[in-house]
This record gives C-alpha cells, structure tokens and sequence, in this order.
C-alpha cells in the first residue's frame, strides 16, 4: 500500500468509536494523526457522549455530533449526516470505528479518501483498506489504532500518550462543588468507580470496594468520592452504606464533562475495567484496575502509574456480559489484593500519591 499523503493541507474527517474507554485508547492515534498532518483541519464524527469526551481535544478542529439514537436513528438520518458532510467537503476520512456503517457514510458523503481496517465486510467501500491479521488483533487496543495509522503512513510518534483535557473553569467548578460538599480545597481524593458500562460480570463486589476506600483514606488521610453513572447509583449507595467513614456520592450526577474533572481531580483511583479508568489513566491518576472477564492484555489501563488486579481461572477472559458459572474471576479478588496493589503502587512512587 502507499502511504498516504498526510502533508498536505486538506480537511480530514475521523470516524470516532461509540465507547469512552475505546474513545480514550484512540487519542494516542489522533497525535499521531496530527502531527503527520499538522496543517489540516481535523473533523471528527462522534455520538453525544464520545463528542463531550473530546471536547477541547488538542489534536482536534471541529466535532460534529452525530445522534444515531435521537433523529439520525434511522436509514434516513444516516443519509441526511452524509449529506452535511458531502456539503464541507473533505478530502479524506480516517475510520476509527470498525463498523460497516462508518464505511457507508464516507461513501455516502462523496470523501475520495476512505481509510480503515477491512472489517465487518466493508473493504469495497473503502479507497485504502488495511488488513487485519491475527498480530494486529493481539495488540492492546491503544496499539490497534495506532498501528492503523502506521500501516496508512502516519509516522508513529516518539511517545504516544493518551490525552484528553479539561478547562481551568471545569477543574475550578469541581473543586467548588467538592468543597461544598465538605472535600475542602487542597484535600487529596481517592475515587471509586464501582460500575462498567458494558455488563454485570466486570463488576466487582460494593462490600470489598467500601473495604479498600475505607482502608485506603485512613490510611492516607484522604477523601472518597463515588462515582458512576445513573444505573450504576444502587452500586455507590451498596458501598456508601458498608462504609465506616462517610463518602461523598457522585454517582449519577455529573455530566460527561464534570465526570472527567473529577476523575483529574482523584488523587488515586479505584475502578473496575471501564471507561471512568481510561480516562483517569489519561489524566495520570494512579490505578488500581480489577480485571475479571475482560482481556487484561488488550483493555488494561495505558499508562505506567496503573496496577492490574486479577486472578487466574481458567475461563478468563470470557468476555461475557453475565457470568454463567458463578463469578470466580471476581470472588478470587479480595480487599486485600486491591489494598496490597494500592500500596505497592504507593511504595514505588515514594510516598502517599
């Protein structure tokens, strides 16, 4: 394959995955994107809450926010997004997302340039097609992407990082709302995100969680704070209420936006595999990560400030949303692996996060 032109000027479209935590593990790629095309103007398509993630982006011009669950759920909708985009004008597409569908709406909006892995049967639709081989599907899903714009000819970059940012004020309101809530200015925090989005085995136990937040802000002399999103609330009140020192629960009441602050807020974190994690690794929070049905190897937190937390059995990784012969990966984890990985993070740091 040639390697594509990404000097020149033009305006480029990317395709964004539907997932935060898969939105996350893109931005190593959209750097390196940048800086092989630092004088084009970089558009990205996004459902709503992917787009709140990448707002204020570094790497990013424009997001234009498309809604396939409002009015563009339809076939219809999906004709009317092609034909705002045919409108702009760009001159190539960069598809993050695998789907047929992000391949069919390039083609629809007339983009002459349409580049992406040949997946779910979409390789006709696309002007430079990448094969997917058994190596490529090894990688940790950071190095999935990026290897994407690797093999288009986008160099990779010295040191690909995750980023994401948030703004001064957004940082401020958090530490205001915090306060108010009796976490003054200046007091560390330990964050606890007890959910994941995508099902009820990758979540571990509301007893063990309040265990380590226990042991953990006694022991640092810190705060905890909550967090989730509307239906993972029952999760934080379980754990709120097995706790001996009051929490502050958060869980269901922040936006995208104000979770993120929040999360760049946390002194050290404590998350199941979920997108809360990766975007705590993305601001540099110190982790401890608990694994169970997913894939360590591919999922796990990208950074080096993190602790993977797991147990072998041999049915992991299932990758199952439910589990179906009695959640050994997850009961194998005691509070006091989390609390020892806490620790030794801790120990290797030099001191209290």
């Amino acid at each position: 394959m040639d390697s594509f032109p990404w000097h020149r000027p033009g305006a480029l479209l990317v395709r964004a995955v539907n997932w935060l935590g898969d939105a996350v593990l893109t931005t190593p790629a959209l750097g390196a994107l940048r800086a092989a095309c630092p004088q084009a103007r970089i558009t990205v398509v996004a459902k709503p809450l992917v787009a709140e993630l990448l707002r204020h982006h570094p790497d990013i011009d424009e997001i234009v926010v498309y809604d396939k669950d409002g009015r563009h759920a339809a076939a219809l909708g999906m004709l009317r997004m092609a034909g705002e985009l045919r409108r702009r004008g760009f001159d190539s597409a960069l598809l993050l997302q695998n789907a047929i569908e992000a391949a069919l709406l390039a083609f629809l909006a007339g983009i002459p340039e349409r580049m992406g892995y040949a997946t779910d049967a979409r390789r006709m639709l696309l002007s430079r097609p990448v094969a997917v081989t058994e190596e490529i599907l090894s990688l940790h899903h950071a190095e999935y992407y990026l290897r994407l714009l690797s093999l288009l000819g986008a160099p990779r970059p010295e040191r690909p990082r995750l980023a994401l940012r948030v703004t001064e004020d957004e940082m401020a309101s958090m530490r205001s709302r915090l306060a108010a809530l009796g976490v003054p200015e200046g007091r560390k925090v330990v964050g606890v995100n007890p959910g994941a989005t995508f099902g009820s085995a990758k979540r571990w136990f509301p007893d063990r969680f309040a265990e380590v937040a226990d042991t953990l802000s006694e022991e640092w002399d810190m705060s905890v704070v909550l967090m989730g999103s509307v239906p993972e609330m029952p999760l934080s009140a379980e754990i709120e209420a097995a706790m001996g020192r009051k929490p502050v629960n958060l869980a269901g009441r922040t936006t995208v936006r104000e979770l993120m602050a929040l999360l760049a807020s946390c002194s050290f974190l404590v998350t199941n595999d979920s997108g809360p994690m990766h975007i705590g690794a993305a601001f540099g929070v110190p982790i401890a990560a608990i694994f169970g049905p997913t894939d360590w190897d591919k999922t796990s937190p990208w950074t080096d400030k993190a602790r993977v937390v797991r147990v072998d059995v041999d049915c992991s990784p299932c990758r199952l949303r439910e589990c179906d012969r009695g959640h050994e990966c997850m009961l194998g984890i005691t509070a006091e692996m989390v609390i020892a990985a806490a620790r030794e993070f801790m120990a290797d740091a030099g001191g209290v996060p």
